[in-house]
C-alpha cells in the first residue's frame, strides 16, 4: 500500500522527507525512530459524519481530539470513530498507517491550529514508514483547513 500514499504524495510536487524506521509500539517510539518531538508525530484520525461520510483530523502527538470543539466546528449533534474495518474501507489504510494522501476517497481534512508553522510527520500507508512535510503547505495542498479541535492528552 505504500506505493499508492507515496505516488500520491509525489505527484502534489509538496517537498517531503520519507522515513523508514520499522516498528514502534508508541508515540515516543515514534518520535524517537523519526527524530522528532512529540508533537510532530501526527495522528490522522478517521472521524464518520454519517453513512459513507469521514473525513481526517490531523491531531499532534500530545493531543487529542475534543469532540465538542469538532462538532462545533461541522455544525453537527454526532460524530463517531469508526471500527478498525471500516476506517480501512473508508480510506484503503489500515490503523496506525492512515494518511490523508492516496486515501480511496478525498475526504475533507481538518488540521489542529498547533500544527502551523511546524515540519509534521504523518503515516505513510504502511507500518514502520512515515512522512516529514511542512504542514501549511501540505493542508493547503490537500485543500484542507486549520481549527482549534484538540485538547491535552489526559494525564495518565
Amino acid at each position: 500500500m505504500t506505493g499508492s500514499a507515496l505516488d500520491a504524495l509525489a505527484s502534489t510536487g509538496l517537498d517531503h522527507r520519507v522515513i523508514r524506521h520499522g516498528p514502534v509500539r508508541s508515540l515516543a517510539e515514534a518520535a524517537a525512530a523519526r527524530g522528532v518531538e512529540i508533537p510532530d508525530v501526527v495522528k490522522t484520525i478517521v472521524v464518520r459524519r454519517g453513512d459513507d461520510d469521514f473525513l481526517f483530523v490531523l491531531v499532534p502527538g500530545d493531543r487529542v481530539i475534543s469532540w465538542p470543539k469538532l462538532r462545533a466546528l461541522l455544525g453537527v449533534s454526532r460524530l463517531s470513530m469508526p471500527d478498525a474495518n471500516e476506517a480501512k474501507a473508508a480510506t484503503g489504510y489500515e490503523r496506525g498507517t492512515i494518511t490523508p494522501y492516496g486515501s480511496l476517497k478525498p475526504w475533507p481534512v481538518i488540521a489542529d491550529e498547533r500544527l502551523r508553522g511546524r515540519e509534521i510527520t504523518l503515516g505513510a500507508g504502511e507500518h514502520g514508514v512515515a512522512v516529514a512535510v511542512d504542514a501549511e503547505a501540505s493542508v493547503a495542498g490537500l485543500d484542507g483547513t486549520f481549527a482549534d479541535v484538540t485538547d491535552p492528552e489526559p494525564a495518565r
